[in-house]
């Protein structure tokens, strides 16, 4: 019918979806068990909060959660940042905060493995 040719006509084209970026980071430490390590990493991880491109930020650790094959969990920190866009994301890549914790505390980890993700926002 001709109302619903028009229906469709005007319905939002899935390209138009806001979309965000998730920046997942994990961190190994020289020193592990370091309780101390892990505690200044997290303060430094805090300060990226005030970098303006950063919607949301989330410290963590691994989880006790059950251990099955799939599960990767022998890494000691890991951050969660959201931004609007890539850019935003590439903004926060050369912020001199950012700049200044990647000087200051790069030093407590011996590895770092980052995952971006392009995600639909829900609308």
């Amino acid at each position: 019918s001709l109302l619903s040719i028009f229906s469709f006509k005007n319905a939002t084209p899935k390209a138009m979806k806001k979309q965000q970026v998730v920046h997942h980071v994990f961190f190994w430490l020289k020193n592990p068990d370091a309780v101390e390590d892990k505690l200044k990493l997290k303060e430094g991880l805090r300060t990226l909060e005030s970098i303006p491109e950063v919607n949301k930020l989330l410290i963590g650790e691994p989880a006790s959660t059950l251990e099955r094959e799939v599960v990767v969990s022998d890494w000691q920190v890991t951050e969660i940042m959201y931004f609007d866009s890539i850019e935003d994301q590439d903004a926060y890549q050369t912020h001199p905060t950012h700049q200044a914790f990647v000087e200051q505390y790069s030093h407590l980890w011996d590895r770092v493995v980052v995952y971006d993700t392009l995600v639909d926002q829900k609308s």
